[in-house]
């Protein structure tokens, strides 16, 4: 005997050998001895029951989607029942004895009777589309119809339509297509079928738990040969032997096909992963090597980007992680828009970048992951405070620039115009420390919560809604209440330097809390006067904003309350509003109508309480 492990068992062409060595290597063995050594020699270097348990492990391991017939087409022939089981569902005792029945009369000695039985005139080799048109060679005109059009069509044809073509009932149809799906699995059963099914076996062996389906016309070139009888390609016939296959979205799969997606993106559960790795680990659960990368595609949830494979979620945030773990460093959030590729705005992405722990401002417009470490990008003032800190109290002006300007994209004269200014004072010799009068003991008469046009978001941050004027449109700055301005941590004599993507905006309170011009932000929003932006500043010393085109005129006068706290979305009820507004002017939960309109006329906010009861109070 010449047959080698692999030659009967097909799997084994098609696993990477690095998933088989681990479960069938022995050192009794030569290397890759399933390809290398015939099979009666591994046998009887180790024994047929040995063979037989390494199979059963492979088989249970790495061939759990496949039928035992899959594995070890043989066992069709000598215990038909059990090749159509899978093997978790036997285990292993029952799998491995069943491989070494085969596998013991494979190699059982030939006697002069199996001889001359081997010797009798065997049937002539026929091209596997005339034996299969054998099957319908005998049909009349309308079973064939029925076999073309319903049995084996892509689109198949109704019970109606057919029934209408020939004059019959849909009973009658339904008869005939019942007859011939027992007339070909009586043909199937015979021995005549042999040899398809033999290719049948090959060919799931050769396909894998996932492939794409017009991969099956082109595994071999009489697939797409017309069969003469019904005059469709032979690979639709061929199809419907595939039993435990399933079509969806263009692959053929082996089993549930939600259930196999569910496992390809448990691989990925940790985060990205190379793609040779990633189709290395994909080759586990079936998947041939050669079409990994197009599974992980068509995977949802999943992404081949940049030579990786990443999770993909739904969130923003959550592919915003992804692209930066796969950068390796920061990026901007024009890069970040970029790459993720999809419909979020860039303001969006910059205010969850800024709001959300798991990423860090590392430079004035580049963000990278927490996890990463590092020193935050804050304001000026406030980095030139953090180096004069980690100094001991005072530092020089030139070691503070050279710092700054090394590691961030700021400017010296930006760096020595904040040294000069207020919040830092000169030392003896000449260096500079913080400003000695500490200023966040500053109370205001009013709290923010108290503030008009200050309105608290779900995560708790506090945001002043800038009702846009010509004024502001042409680059004018603009009071902010103090209120608002305490908020941020400011007091009477102080500045305050907000990022954003155009340049610094800074607020600063001398008389009463000023914010310099947003003109840049309003020209970006194609903003005019009547609509709206809410903003307010991050820890981080960054500007965020949103803006909000003016309510239309034809909105209810409840939505367009709503719209003038920043909430859009529809409501069910007055109530539901009322408790809204009640929630982002910082009420307790469960304030009634009443406490809600109290609040909105100490408050201030005018506009609101006309739309709520058409009072301007």
């Amino acid at each position: 005997m010449n047959l080698s492990l692999s030659d009967i068992v097909p799997p084994l062409r098609w696993t990477s050998p690095g998933q088989v060595a681990p479960i069938a290597t022995d050192p009794r063995l030569p290397e890759a001895w399933w390809q290398a050594l015939p099979l009666d020699r591994a046998c009887a270097a180790i024994g047929t029951s040995e063979v037989s348990g390494r199979l059963a492990d492979l088989a249970l391991t790495c061939w759990g989607h496949l039928t035992l017939g899959d594995v070890l087409p043989l066992l069709r022939f000598a215990d038909p029942a059990a090749s159509v089981r899978m093997s978790e569902g036997l285990g292993r005792e029952a799998v491995h004895g069943l491989f070494t029945e085969v596998l013991e009369r494979l190699l059982e000695p030939v006697t002069p009777e199996s001889a001359a039985a081997r010797q009798r005139p065997a049937r002539q080799d026929r091209p596997l589309p005339e034996l299969i048109d054998e099957v319908f060679a005998d049909l009349d005109e309308r079973q064939r119809a029925i076999a073309r059009d319903r049995l084996y069509a892509s689109q198949r044809a109704t019970l109606d339509d057919l029934a209408q073509r020939f004059s019959v009932t849909r009973e009658r149809i339904r008869q005939i297509e019942r007859d011939l799906r027992d007339h070909v699995e009586a043909w199937l059963a015979g021995e005549g079928a042999a040899p398809l099914m033999a290719h049948v076996s090959w060919l799931r062996g050769r396909l894998g738990s996932a492939v794409p389906a017009d991969d099956l016309a082109a595994a071999v070139p009489w697939h797409r040969t017309d069969l003469t009888t019904l005059g469709i390609p032979a690979w639709r016939f061929v199809r419907t032997l595939l039993t435990g296959y399933e079509q969806v979205d263009g692959w053929l799969v082996a089993g549930g096909s939600d259930e196999l997606r569910e496992k390809t993106r448990q691989l990925f559960a940790d985060g990205p992963r190379p793609l040779d790795e990633a189709v290395t680990l994909v080759s586990q659960l079936g998947i041939r090597e050669d079409v990994a990368e197009r599974w992980l595609v068509s995977v949802p949830q999943l992404r081949v980007f940049e030579n990786h494979v990443v999770p993909w979620p739904r969130s923003v945030n959550d592919k915003a992680e992804a692209v930066l773990a796969v950068a390796g460093s920061a990026l901007t959030p024009e890069e970040i828009q970029e790459r993720i590729g999809e419909d979020y705005s860039l303001v969006g992405i910059r205010n969850q970048l800024t709001a959300d722990d798991r990423f860090l401002r590392l430079d004035r417009n580049r963000y990278g992951l927490a996890r990463w470490g590092g020193d935050q990008y804050l304001g000026i003032r406030e980095m030139i405070a953090r180096e004069i800190e980690r100094a001991g109290g005072e530092e020089s002006v030139n070691t503070i620039v050279a710092n700054l300007t090394s590691r961030y994209d700021v400017s010296e004269s930006s760096v020595r115009a904040y040294a000069g200014g207020p919040g830092f004072e000169r030392t003896q010799r000449g260096w500079i420390r913080v400003a000695g009068a500490e200023q966040t003991d500053y109370q205001p008469r009013r709290d923010v919560s108290a503030t008009r046009r200050c309105f608290r978001s779900r995560d708790g941050r506090w945001w002043h809604r800038v009702d846009i004027n010509a004024e502001h449109l042409r680059g004018s700055g603009s009071p902010l209440p103090t209120g608002f301005a305490a908020h941020l941590g400011m007091a009477p004599g102080g500045q305050l330097t907000a990022a954003t993507p155009s340049g610094d905006v800074v607020i600063s309170w001398h008389n009463q809390p000023t914010m310099g011009s947003i003109r840049p932000i309003l020209v970006a929003a194609n903003a005019s006067e009547g609509d709206h932006v809410f903003l307010t500043v991050s820890d981080g010393g960054e500007l965020l904003t949103r803006f909000l085109p003016a309510a239309p005129s034809t909105l209810p006068s409840l939505n367009r309350a709503l719209h003038l706290i920043g909430y859009t979305a529809p409501v069910a009820s007055e109530a539901e509003g009322v408790r809204l507004i009640g929630a982002r002017i910082g009420l307790p939960e469960g304030s009634g109508r009443d406490e809600v309109l109290a609040r909105l006329r100490e408050r201030g906010d005018r506009e609101i309480l006309a739309l709520l009861d058409g009072t301007a109070a």
